[in-house]
């Protein structure tokens, strides 16, 4: 197994981060999985190591990239050493950083673009990252096919309710329950949202997208309700649901996480969405 790690990227507002690539050694292009992490997460949190592998175990290169204003800094991405990055984050931002990924490894802009098959480009997002990926599809031609997590289905819904409280502050802060961090959100993050609500309007773009669709969601998920997996199957054309019972929001993953093999839940996801990108005709 081949591992490329903290490789660093340009992302948005120039602001630079820095992203994995795992492998087996082949003599032939490699289909690319690009993964993209939720809210208040990274790419180096849980599991997602042992995820990876098994994807290259199956023929992929998997890349999975921290969002340049996650928290994380380019010397330390894992957790949140950065918190006035994190509250001058956006969704515009996210999707940015999600389009610049897909052009590194769709235009054999990669240092290893011999090992790539540009032609089969598919993205996987989890929670937040799922809503990130929905709307890269839509916009990028460039995705053969893409699996959600545990994903959003909508950015308007999870503002806070009292906008106008928010505005005045001109910051509010959640708690992150492992890391006990007091984590900001400028008002600005809001604005961006009003500023791009054509771009982020979720809804609107999931009959836009034509890509392969494996939208995956668990029943016993009390963070995003597996309605919103509903709500996304609807609507995006090609699309296949699957919905776990007995699944949590991160199907049974947490962080850390020290053991050498990927919880049962989370590997049925892992061993579904393979055999989905591998399968070449429509859902």
């Amino acid at each position: 197994m081949i591992w490329c790690r903290n490789h660093v990227y340009e992302g948005a507002n120039n602001r630079k981060s820095v992203y994995d690539v795992c492998y087996k050694p082949t003599n032939t292009p490699l289909p690319v999985v690009i993964f993209a992490h939720g809210y208040k997460g990274f790419k180096d949190w849980g599991c997602w190591d042992l995820v990876a592998e098994k994807f290259a175990e199956n023929g992929f290169m998997f890349v999975k990239f921290n969002f340049s204003h996650n928290g994380g800094t380019v010397d330390n991405p894992i957790d949140f050493p950065d918190l006035e990055a994190f509250a001058n984050n956006r969704y515009s931002y996210e999707v940015n950083d999600l389009l610049k990924m897909v052009d590194l490894f769709a235009d054999n802009n990669h240092y290893q673009k011999q090992l790539i098959d540009n032609s089969a480009v598919n993205l996987i997002g989890h929670s937040r990252g799922g809503g990130i990926v929905l709307i890269g599809a839509a916009m990028s031609e460039k995705i053969n096919a893409l699996s959600t997590w545990a994903a959003v289905s909508d950015f308007q819904g999870r503002f806070v309710s009292d906008i106008e409280k928010w505005k005045e502050a001109g910051v509010m802060y959640v708690e992150n329950g492992r890391t006990k961090q007091q984590m900001p959100h400028y008002y600005s993050f809001y604005e961006d949202y009003l500023a791009n609500k054509t771009l982020l309007d979720i809804p609107k773009l999931l009959p836009l997208i034509k890509s392969r669709s494996l939208i995956i969601h668990g029943n016993d998920d009390v963070v995003v309700s597996c309605s919103e997996a509903k709500v996304i199957a609807k609507h995006v054309v090609n699309s296949k649901l699957l919905l776990l019972p007995n699944a949590n929001h991160t199907f049974g993953a947490k962080h850390p996480w020290h053991e050498q093999f990927i919880p049962t839940e989370l590997n049925r996801v892992v061993h579904e969405t393979i055999s989905f990108f591998k399968h070449k005709q429509p859902a």
